[in-house]
């Protein structure tokens, strides 16, 4: 237990009659310098007896909270389903939960379906929650700008035309198409085999357009619980609209736009349940102006047909495997910085490499760079391109994955 300081003794004076005049002037500047010292000792006490105050403030504020804590009951989060004549039909957040309870009617007026609330056990509504953006959602915005450009795709001439005509135009030049009097395109699809360029398509039009560039994937909007898979795509077309210009891109949409069933597992539907959202958010920006929508898939047969149709997806955008200028064009561009000996003829590598992807042409000119390193050399000749030519096309023979550095 702490105790209080004593207090310094409070000096005195006395002066003796007999002093002479200079001797009382030195008592009196004595006995001065013994007052300020004993002020600075009051002086510093004081300030320590105000922090200890401010400490033990503190102290009591917390223990009161902590306090008020322990004697409020516990509140849940539920989302507001629909509003019957005098009662809310209320979802609770975790268990899925559906209960019917009253509010007031100055409470009901305020509620719309789809606001999110916090009750008690006993499902009364307590207070209303501000809207809140999935965290999911933010996380899928890439914050640095695309480091791809148009010169970095090769053998696609036609295709980034289409894209640029389709996604760039209606974001850098919008008075274009009011001009002629057409809508712009709303969405486009790439399709095509694995590694052809669909995604670095995607991220050169964001460089392009200084567009805030969303990257999901379709696999990352199954969710587990009912409902998130719909909350989230809400959530990621509300983000497109107050980061525009924006572009969303939709990688491996065939996870949640696959062609319907009529299985009746809860997995399916759920699935189901999302891509109906993703169906109403594509319809909902007709006039979308600032926010365009790319989306790409390797199995172009398993999408459903509802999400084909003009007016979500109006460009199909085929990305093949490359013909023989574009391999030419595509190792031209990634060995750019490479340093290659005179033995070494891009052309007719590009004629040996027929159905390769881009993707696949990457990894070769890495692996011919890998062999030149082992051997102890600077430069990279034919024979290791050779080398890697069949490294690379025994792993895809087999199966294996292709290597990436």
């Amino acid at each position: 237990m702490s105790h209080s300081p004593s207090l310094p003794d409070r000096p005195t004076l006395e002066l003796d009659p007999e002093m002479s005049e200079s001797e009382r002037l030195d008592a009196l500047r004595e006995h001065y310098l013994e007052v300020s010292q004993v002020h600075e000792e009051l002086t510093e006490q004081l300030d320590a007896a105000r922090d200890r105050q401010s400490e033990l403030r503190s102290e009591v504020n917390d223990l009161q909270e902590e306090n008020e804590a322990l004697k409020t009951s516990s509140l849940y989060l539920a989302t507001v389903e629909e509003l019957t004549d005098d009662q809310v039909l209320l979802k609770q957040h975790g268990n899925n939960q559906e209960v019917l309870t009253e509010v007031s009617p100055r409470l009901y007026d305020r509620l719309e379906a789809g606001d999110r609330v916090a009750i008690n056990d006993s499902f009364a509504i307590q207070t209303m929650l501000d809207a809140e953006t999935d965290a999911r959602a933010q996380a899928m915005e890439v914050s640095a700008e695309p480091d791809v450009a148009y010169d970095d795709i090769g053998g696609l001439e036609s295709q980034i035309q289409e894209v640029r005509e389709a996604v760039e135009d209606p974001l850098t030049n919008p008075e274009k198409f009011e001009t002629v009097g057409v809508e712009p395109p709303t969405g486009v699809l790439l399709y095509g085999p694995p590694g052809t360029g669909k995604t670095m398509l995607a991220k050169a039009v964001a460089n392009q357009t200084d567009a805030t560039f969303i990257k999901m994937a379709g696999s990352e909007l199954v969710q587990k619980f009912i409902g998130e898979g719909a909350r989230l795509v809400r959530d990621l077309f509300e983000l497109a609209a107050e980061r525009e210009p924006a572009i969303i891109f939709i990688d491996e949409i065939d996870a949640i736009a696959s062609k319907r069933t009529e299985s009746k597992t809860s997995g399916d539907a759920e699935v189901q349940r999302t891509m109906m959202q993703l169906l109403s958010e594509m319809d909902g920006f007709d006039q979308r102006g600032d926010v365009s929508i790319i989306a790409a898939t390797n199995r172009f047969d398993m999408l459903d047909r509802a999400i084909l149709r003009p007016g979500r997806f109006d460009r199909l955008i085929e990305v093949p495997d490359p013909d023989a200028e574009g391999r030419e064009k595509i190792l031209e561009i990634h060995t750019a910085e490479m340093s290659l000996h005179d033995d070494v003829d891009l052309e007719a590598i590009a004629e040996t490499t027929e159905g390769f992807s881009g993707a696949e042409l990457e990894s070769l000119a890495t692996e011919a760079g890998m062999y030149a390193i082992r051997d102890g050399r600077t430069d990279i000749q034919a024979g290791d391109f050779e080398d890697a030519q069949e490294k690379v096309s025994t792993e895809e023979a087999a199966g294996t994955p292709i290597a990436f550095y």
